[in-house]
């Protein structure tokens, strides 16, 4: 029997690249669970939300979604939260639907009111914004906003001198 010595090396380096590699993005990522307390809010549209994605407040993470259900009467989306102990939110916070870029994730941001009383747990957020339909607003763009006439041009400009008045 040959001696593996070598291949065996390569092979428990290879392993432990992986596992350090699966460490790191399981740190990164955020994957562990926020000990913190509830809240939902109620929105017209939620598009691009899904379990998992960000809530910020001044662009620091504070918070994920923890689940989306649809009010079968009022048709709006109620989105609940898990937001960290140590944040606390005043009632008259505001919450809207955004995204990172023109074409990036979308994620929730809180706009935190001025009220000295915060959101108890279980608490709702009642000013709620929804995401906003971006296919629509360049359809309206390219195809021109309907109902509205286009500007008529200005007459031309007279070239004639008016006579002037002799003394």
């Amino acid at each position: 029997m040959q001696n593996h010595t070598v291949e065996t090396l390569i092979g428990a380096i290879v392993v432990a690249v992986a596992v350090a590699f699966l460490y790191f993005a399981y740190a990164n990522t955020n994957a562990t669970n926020l000990a913190g307390y509830d809240v939902n809010a109620r929105f017209q549209r939620v598009d691009g939300l899904n379990v998992g994605t960000d809530v910020r407040l001044s662009g620091i993470k504070i918070g994920s979604v923890s689940a989306l259900t649809l009010d079968p009467k009022t048709y709006q989306a109620t989105v609940y939260l898990s937001i960290k102990s140590d944040v606390k939110i005043p009632e008259d916070s505001s919450i809207m639907v955004t995204s990172t870029g023109l074409l990036g994730n979308s994620y929730l941001s809180v706009s935190p009111g001025g009220s000295d009383v915060m959101i108890a747990p279980g608490g709702s957020i009642q000013n709620t914004q929804g995401s906003v339909d971006l296919m629509s607003l360049i359809g309206r763009f390219v195809g021109g906003s309907s109902g509205t006439t286009a500007p008529q041009s200005a007459p031309p400009a007279n070239t004639n001198p008016a006579p002037s008045a002799s003394p």
